[in-house]
């Protein structure tokens, strides 16, 4: 079996050993979760943010070394955001459309609780968070993880390589022996993969139970149709760009699974490089150059989720939906969808600061907060799907002669592996 059948049957068999625990076995949940499912969970996380940071650094080095010019990087980085903001938008209009088609939050009882205090987190301050996107110190970045920095530290010394010319070449050679160096290691974390996705959604459901699907049925499979409305707009745009949907799909599956095992979009950042590359066929340059760039900043779940999860609190608490209170919540969803982390649980937060900002009740977050977990794994689905679909229509919106530059580039700067994930 391959990586992605086998993640998917740990996903099914964690769901299943954490309701016999929450049902069968209640006074065993706590024990097993503190010494056993949620650590374990945790360290394969753990495991996967080992390699997230040396591969993002070395392979979007490696890829600016191949491009011809700043200029290129420009060009690349323009189209890439143009396109970000453009699908955002209809992310956020997708999950509130449906939330106001469905209704999830009218007529449900027994879900309001008065008198929880929520911290709310500071509003997104959009200057801040561009003057925060340049480190102070390049290891700085490196060692805290932050993605965006680490990006813009890329970018600096790539561009300084380019102008160093053959001065630069040992260096280049010691990032490319990071980046082989960076994929054995992520060969070997990827056996573990089953038994942490196991843990972690085990302790999920054995935390919280089954019968909290019950009771948010509805604002789930509204959550659900949402994310498979604009998963089929992704569909629909590879089609138009002749991305070949079915193919890509296929490509990039380990990724998905693992994505949606793991609720993090970074854990799923490395695989999503190599099926790029061995699988779907995609230019090394831009894999290495757009696919970290969207998983720093391309957030499609959480912009549907937040929109849905706003106007179901509104519905639930009767608060009128007023086109001042849309328009709050659509501009605050898309700041906050860019500067999320993509690391589980981030969404809480988030989702504080949406309400906030839209004047809604803060204790929605508290209803909403013991099915986040299940709802994030559909989320970082969407993400892993609209980072990678971007950088497939990314090639695919650039002249083809580019395209055969990269694979002459390649044989002076080979960036290949040997490693299978499936």
């Amino acid at each position: 079996m391959n990586l992605s059948t086998i993640v998917l049957l740990a996903l099914a068999a964690g769901m299943t050993f954490g309701a016999i625990l929450h049902e069968v076995l209640p006074t065993w949940v706590e024990p097993l979760n503190i010494y056993c499912l949620d650590p374990v969970g945790q360290a394969f996380l753990r495991l996967i943010q080992f390699v997230v940071v040396p591969i993002v650094f070395s392979s979007l080095l490696l890829a600016l070394t191949r491009l011809q010019n700043a200029s290129q990087v420009g060009r690349y980085t323009a189209k890439l955001l143009f396109s970000y903001i453009l699908t955002s938008i209809m992310a956020v209009g997708l999950g509130i459309f449906t939330a106001i088609v469905m209704h999830p939050g009218t007529g449900t009882t027994g879900l309001v609780q008065a008198h929880i205090e929520v911290d709310a987190g500071a509003a997104p301050d959009l200057i801040a968070w561009l003057v925060g996107l340049i480190p102070i110190n390049p290891l700085g970045a490196l060692s805290s993880g932050n993605l965006l920095q680490t990006i813009f530290s890329s970018a600096l010394i790539g561009i300084g390589i380019q102008q160093a010319g053959e001065r630069a070449r040992p260096f280049v050679e010691f990032i490319e022996s990071i980046y082989a160096i960076s994929e054995k290691i992520l060969f070997l974390i990827l056996y573990t993969a089953p038994v942490g996705v196991f843990a972690l959604m085990s302790s999920v459901i054995a935390v919280q139970g089954i019968g909290i699907l019950g009771r948010l049925l509805t604002y789930m499979v509204g959550v659900v149709l949402a994310i498979g409305l604009m998963i089929g707009v992704y569909a629909v745009l590879l089609w138009i760009s002749q991305s070949k949907p079915l193919h890509f799909f296929r490509s990039f599956a380990p990724s998905l699974t693992l994505a949606f095992g793991t609720a993090s979009s970074n854990a799923a950042l490395p695989v999503a490089l190599q099926n790029a590359q061995e699988k779907y066929g995609l230019s090394p340059t831009i894999a290495s150059f757009a696919i970290p760039l969207g998983t720093a900043l391309k957030r499609d779940g959480m912009a549907v989720g937040q929109g849905f999860n706003a106007l179901f609190v509104a519905q639930l608490y009767d608060v009128p939906l007023t086109p001042s209170l849309l328009f709050a919540v659509v501009l605050s969803t898309l700041l906050v969808s860019f500067s999320t982390a993509g690391v589980p649980g981030a969404g809480i937060v988030m989702m504080a600061t949406i309400f906030t900002a839209a004047g809604l009740p803060l204790e929605g977050v508290a209803i909403l907060a013991g099915v986040d977990r299940l709802t994030d794994s559909f989320h970082t689905l969407l993400n892993v799907i609209g980072n990678t679909a971007h950088a497939v229509m990314l090639e695919r919106w650039e002249p083809q002669s580019q395209s055969q530059s990269d694979v002459v580039e390649l044989r002076v700067l080979p960036v290949t592996s040997e490693v299978e994930t499936g």
